[in-house]
């Protein structure tokens, strides 16, 4: 069975992640995200197949940077650990680094531009367009912006 990690940061990132749910039962899964209340629920859903990285965004200045180099080292952990044949990320922040070590390592990469952007490009999405096996817009209004990306419609 093909071992597939399924990442996203949490809020809508993690619930558009979630909509590809029907899909883990075809693979040898695992889901990281970051640690918060709303996304402890997963632990309990998908025992053992759960890791998380640190919470933290581009609003707080001085803490962001430190907790993104942690997490790049916990991704380099979890990604070592677990091997994925292929790498499943609707964004954002937190699915860079596990991204570009799965690309260094050889895994393939379908990345899902997030849904709430329908005229502008995710910071993520720019870094991981330029690698990504796979790179799908929910929108076809963002095939202009991202010309080599594929239409897939919307995961709701």
């Amino acid at each position: 069975m093909k071992k597939v990690l399924f990442i996203s940061s949490t809020g809508g990132h993690l619930t558009e992640m979630m909509r590809l749910e029907q899909l883990f039962s075809n693979y040898d899964f695992r889901i990281i995200t970051e640690y918060t209340p709303s996304a402890i629920y997963l632990e309990k859903k998908y025992a053992g197949k759960v890791n998380y990285l640190l919470y933290g965004t581009k609003d707080h200045p001085f803490t962001y940077p430190w907790k993104l180099l942690a997490n790049c080292f916990k991704s380099l952990y979890y990604y070592i650990r677990f091997r994925p044949k292929y790498i499943i990320t609707t964004g954002a922040h937190t699915a860079g680094p596990i991204c570009c070590i799965g690309k260094l390592f050889g895994s393939k990469i379908i990345y899902i531009e997030s849904f709430a952007n329908i005229h502008t490009k995710t910071v993520t999405g720019r870094l991981i367009y330029h690698f990504a096996d796979l790179f799908i817009v929910q929108w076809e209004s963002m095939l202009k912006l991202y010309p080599k990306a594929v239409y897939g419609g919307w995961i709701y």
